[in-house]
C-alpha cells in the first residue's frame, strides 16, 4: 500500500461530510498516543497558550524532582525522557515563542537539579544543543522578544 500525498488527502477530506471527518479523527486518536495528545492540545490547550506553557513547565519541574540521582546513568535516562516530552509539547504548539520558553525552562531546571552534567560528556552536549536550539529559535522572533530572551539566555 502506497501512502497518499498531503495534497491528495486534503482534497479527499474536502469531499467528506462532517460525520465522516469526526469518525476519522476519533479512529486516528485511538491508534497512537501522540495523535491523542495533539488533538487534546488543539481542542483544549491551544486556546490559552500561556496556561499550556505553565502546565508543561510544572510537569518539567515535577519530573526533575523525580530523577534518580544515585547513578549518572539513571539521571541521564531521566533527563532524556523529560527532554522528549518537552520536545513533544513544542511540536504540538508549533510556536517559536513557546519553544523558547519551554527550552529555557528545561535548561534552568537542568542547571538547578544539582546534577553535575558538565562532568558527563553526553549530558553536557545535550545541554549545549538545547542552548543552540534556543539561540536559533530566538532569531525568528520579534526584536523586543529577542532582547528579552537573550537576557534570559545569558543567565544560562
Amino acid at each position: 500500500m502506497q501512502t497518499a500525498t498531503l495534497a491528495l488527502i486534503k482534497t479527499e477530506l474536502n469531499n467528506r461530510s462532517n460525520k465522516e471527518l469526526i469518525a476519522f479523527i476519533l479512529r486516528l486518536a485511538r491508534f497512537k498516543k501522540d495523535n491523542k495528545e495533539l488533538l487534546t492540545y488543539l481542542l483544549f490547550d491551544s486556546i490559552d497558550e500561556k496556561a499550556y506553557i505553565q502546565e508543561v513547565c510544572a510537569e518539567i519541574d515535577f519530573e526533575f524532582t523525580q530523577i534518580n540521582t544515585s547513578h549518572i546513568y539513571f539521571a541521564k535516562k531521566s533527563i532524556r525522557k523529560i527532554l522528549r516530552r518537552t520536545q513533544a509539547a513544542i511540536r504540538y504548539s508549533g510556536l517559536k515563542q513557546t519553544e523558547v520558553e519551554l527550552l529555557i525552562h528545561f535548561c534552568k531546571a537542568m542547571k538547578n537539579s544539582g546534577i553535575r552534567f558538565s562532568r558527563n560528556t553526553a549530558l553536557n552536549n545535550l545541554y549545549l544543543r538545547q542552548l543552540q536550539k534556543i539561540k536559533n529559535a530566538i532569531k525568528s522572533l520579534h526584536e523586543d522578544l529577542q532582547f528579552d530572551y537573550n537576557l534570559e539566555l545569558e543567565t544560562l
